[in-house]
């Protein structure tokens, strides 16, 4: 069972971000506070490290925690992330989805071993927090279904990638179509597949 994080008079965001790795669209990050009211209940329902769940499972969990809880989205797009480069880029999703959340945090657990650069408030990192944090979690399955939604949503743009089935990620089948086709304005050109 993943840890409580929190006093329960205390509001603390779980943050995490999906897409670090893939070839094509934004680095999504979800900021997630959750009530004393949702913690049993998430715990109970398997909430975990979004990796450990199948798509299906995913989507159920995400639809319960964003009924319970605060949830917010931040996004960087291919742009900021050839600009920037992946790890600024992410760390800048993350500050945007804090810094949409109400009410604001008295704490922020990251996901990882790097403080999200501007918070106003205390952060604290935690390696694989998303096996070990309740709220990092939540935000872990919010973020993965939010982007994997939007991915979907592209793969009727670009039919022939394949993105529906590997969500942007560098499979073999996704090289073959960029060796074939080239490249889109959704692909980041600062990962070495799309040069």
């Amino acid at each position: 069972m993943l840890q409580i994080d929190a006093p329960f008079n205390e509001p603390v965001a779980g943050v995490d971000e999906v897409g670090r790795g893939a070839l094509f669209g934004p680095v999504v990050a979800a900021a997630v506070i959750l009530p004393a009211a949702a913690i049993e209940p998430l715990s109970r329902a398997g909430v975990t490290d979004s990796k450990r769940l199948t798509p299906q499972r995913r989507t159920v969990l995400a639809v319960q925690i964003q009924q319970m809880a605060v949830c917010r989205i931040g996004l960087a797009s291919v742009r900021e992330i050839d600009r920037l480069n992946i790890l600024q880029a992410s760390l800048l999703a993350m500050r945007r989805s804090i810094d949409r959340l109400d009410p604001v945090p008295v704490l922020c657990l990251i996901d990882g071993n790097q403080t999200v650069p501007g918070l106003t408030m205390p952060q604290q990192t935690i390696v694989k927090g998303d096996q070990s944090s309740l709220a990092i979690a939540a935000a872990s399955i919010v973020a993965k279904v939010w982007r994997d939604a939007l991915i979907d949503r592209l793969a009727a743009k670009y039919p022939q990638y394949g993105l529906t089935t590997h969500k942007g990620y560098g499979t073999i089948a996704h090289r073959q179509a960029i060796a074939q086709f080239g490249i889109t304005k959704q692909h980041r050109r600062s990962f070495r597949p799309c040069r």
